[in-house]
């Protein structure tokens, strides 16, 4: 994934990587948490090889993406990643794009697809409808659900916080393990993506994202009224195809199919065999070939 290049986006300077003709239809691939751009080290060739001109950023507290100003909030709240990934787009005059991601990247990719359609041709997103409901918060999961999200309420209090500090590495690693179980990465393939979490902003932005989707902090006002579009949780218009990992060891037992009643465009449902939490590094063909359906080529 070299080399990486910066743009000044919004709050952000960007580092991202870039594949593929500079003419071709846009995609951006949008990694998650605690992972970085290298979950996207086979799929971005694929995509390229067709013709696409392939963009894929290290989000806010990953990698070489930093703050312009250090007076701005390291909010890692869901407007924040909506905003982040618009200003983008805008940085890079890209009118229109395939928006394609998962856990905090498939966030901000569904945010724009729902808020801002004329920006996004299509959308791939892991675990379907990931907006969040923070009115809805406090209202308990099934307990086989909740010590799913056990590392969510280590975060909310000061010794989670000192925890990832502390030991990212070992703590991000554990992650990777639980929520992918069939996935047999090696040390290097860990440590690559590691890399991105010795970012200076990355335990303020993690800690911020994981108590303000439970309403304990608030946000950057900034997002105000992003924040405020998001609780009606809008519906998503344009063509979709979303993802679940059979294995996924974070998801909600059951999945995602029940969201399809967020997406009121073509949309389509998929659960890969063999597949955990970060799928498009542990089944790259398949994330691709989703990517692809929904490209519209260029004018020739």
């Amino acid at each position: 994934m070299t080399p990486l290049r910066q743009v000044r986006a919004g709050v952000l300077d960007i580092g991202y990587h870039e594949s593929g003709p500079a003419d071709g239809p846009p995609v951006v691939l949008m990694h998650g948490f605690p992972y970085d751009i290298h979950a996207y080290a086979e799929v971005a060739p694929l995509l390229a090889a067709k013709g696409c001109r392939v963009i894929v950023p290290f989000m806010r507290g990953y990698g070489t993406t930093r703050f312009l100003d250090a007076a701005t909030p390291r909010s890692g709240q869901q407007g924040a990643f909506g905003a982040d990934l618009l200003a983008l787009l805008d940085a890079l005059a890209i009118p229109s794009a395939v928006l394609a991601g998962y856990d905090w990247g498939g966030r901000a990719c569904c945010i724009v697809a729902a808020l801002w359609p004329e920006r996004c041709a299509g959308l791939v997103s892991l675990n379907s409808y990931n907006i969040q409901d923070i009115a809805a918060s406090a209202k308990p999961a099934a307990p086989e659900n909740e010590q799913r999200y056990w590392y969510q309420y280590y975060f909310h209090g000061e010794r989670g916080r000192a925890g990832l500090a502390q030991d990212r590495r070992a703590l991000c690693g554990l992650l990777w393990k639980l929520w992918s179980p069939t996935w047999a990465f090696d040390p290097p393939t860990f440590a690559r993506s590691a890399a991105a979490f010795d970012n200076p902003d990355f335990v303020d932005v993690v800690i911020h994202s994981y108590r303000h989707r439970y309403a304990l902090v608030p946000g950057d006002p900034a997002y105000d009224g992003i924040e405020r579009r998001l609780a009606v949780q809008p519906p998503i218009l344009v063509p979709a195809i979303t993802f679940d990992g059979a294995d996924d060891g974070v998801m909600a037992i059951g999945g995602t199919a029940a969201h399809a009643r967020h997406f009121t465009g073509p949309h389509q449902h998929r659960v890969v065999p063999g597949a955990g939490h970060n799928l498009p590094q542990e089944k790259p063909q398949a994330f691709a070939d989703a990517v692809f359906e929904l490209v519209t080529p260029s004018p020739t």
